[in-house]
């Protein structure tokens, strides 16, 4: 399989021998982005991880509604969300009003119920758990290593649990309130007006859904996500969706036979595979943003992205002359995502020079996750900066005094060592950020 899959991606990737024009140019573009996509779902692990998410859904799903409800509760409109929890089970055909039915009553008991302080640390804990284990799975497919800080963590997943089902439901009440209004009436009842109210009210779920997937895939990354990559992305993810939707519901129509074997246990079966299938699409989605941001890595995928050794020390220089720079300039400081977009490359390509530069003490990240020179710019010099990502790194470095090196490659070595610390002699940090160029 590995070699029909190196000969097609050579078909795709390579440069073509003729010029194709602007329309095969475009053809090409949209067969490397399907091809990828393809293949990261047959043999990466996005299938894996809308798993794992299955199984987190059935563990969080009445917390979360619960939280969300207690929200709407207190605007009077915690009715309003019984319509969207059925949209969402609509695709299971007759067994959806049952579904919505069992959710609202769990939801309801777990209202009633006297949590007291433990049981409502117990609620906060899980619903930040759920939307944690979302970002650890977005942050995979756009190769962030690292996740958000504790308190960035609480604040913001906060900030949008009880923020969006407020939105959710303005937005339900303004369309009530257009449908009832008589200017739309009398728009309905002139056939030019009243196509296309037809037509927009037949694509604003497909808008509306547009809308919060690309919310999720600008937001929930640790990373720096364009507007532009996130709205292609959610807009192919809510037209997977709704055809998905149309899909299972006609699945669910003739899946007679796995009604009368499985009896009961059907609904719960059913249920569990759309909800497999929305967070492989949802997943799909994001890998999608990724590549649109990131087009060079169409044909790596999903490989670990490692940087080579001449490609650590580059970037190790380049992250200690932006740094210094915004440090000694007092400039908006970088994040290890400013720093990978304007670097041009993934996050997790950065994360081991990051790590060696922070074990060396060149370099410190803060609780509000932005970096900063470890000591003072003046004393550090490029040579140390070199020496922390040769020999530092992930996992547990191998010293020279542990490996048998043999003596011609041991003089050859030490030749390049002498080199760099003569080219580089005494240049520190704050020279180095202060001239703009690098040493020759």
């Amino acid at each position: 399989m590995l070699p029909n899959l190196h000969k097609l991606e050579a078909l795709l990737f390579d440069p073509p021998g003729v010029p194709l024009g602007r329309a095969g140019s475009a053809a090409l573009g949209v067969l490397r982005y399907s091809y990828a996509l393809s293949r990261d779902l047959v043999v990466g692990d996005l299938n894996m991880r809308a798993m794992s998410l299955v199984y987190t859904t059935l563990l969080s799903v009445v917390p979360l509604l619960a939280f969300c409800f207690s929200i709407v509760k207190a605007f009077g409109f915690h009715r309003e969300f019984e319509p969207l929890i059925f949209e969402f089970f609509r695709p299971l055909g007759d067994k959806a009003p049952e579904l919505t039915a069992r959710v609202l009553g769990f939801v309801d008991h777990l209202q009633g119920g006297v949590l007291g302080s433990l049981g409502l640390a117990f609620l906060l804990w899980t619903v930040v758990s759920v939307v944690q284990k979302v970002e650890e799975s977005f942050n995979h497919v756009w190769h962030v290593d690292r996740p958000r800080s504790l308190a960035r963590r609480f604040s913001e997943y906060l900030s949008v649990l009880i923020i969006s089902p407020v939105l959710m439901v303005a937005a339900l009440g303004l369309v009530a309130s257009l449908a009832t209004h008589t200017a739309l009436a009398w728009l309905e009842s002139h056939p030019p007006f009243g196509l296309l109210l037809s037509t927009a009210g037949k694509l604003g779920p497909l808008a509306i859904v547009t809308a919060g997937f690309t919310f999720l895939y600008s937001f929930v990354p640790n990373t720096k996500v364009r507007f532009r990559s996130a709205a292609l992305a959610g807009l192919a993810a809510a037209t997977a969706w709704v055809a998905a939707s149309f899909g299972f519901t006609q699945l669910v129509a003739y899946s007679t036979e796995m009604m009368a074997v499985y009896a009961g246990f059907a609904i719960v079966l059913l249920a569990l595979m759309w909800v497999w299938l929305n967070w492989l699409i949802l997943l799909t989605g994001a890998l999608l943003a990724f590549y649109l941001q990131n087009p060079g890595y169409l044909r790596a995928g999903d490989r670990d992205v490692l940087p080579t050794a001449r490609l650590r020390e580059r970037l190790a220089l380049s992250v200690m002359y932006l740094v210094t720079r915004a440090f000694e300039s007092g400039t908006t400081r970088y994040r290890v995502a400013t720093l990978a977009e304007a670097l041009a490359i993934p996050s997790m390509a950065l994360a081991p020079v990051i790590d060696a530069l922070e074990q060396a003490g060149i370099l410190e990240t803060t609780e509000g996750e932005t970096l900063l020179p470890g000591r003072d710019p003046a004393r550090v010099t490029l040579v140390e900066v070199l020496a922390a990502v040769r020999d530092g790194g992930h996992g547990r470095a191998l010293t020279l005094t542990r490996a048998a090196i043999v003596p011609p490659a041991e003089l050859v070595c030490r030749q390049v060592d002498e080199a760099i610390r003569r080219e580089l002699g005494s240049t520190t940090l704050r020279d180095f950020a202060a001239g703009g160029e690098p040493p020759a």
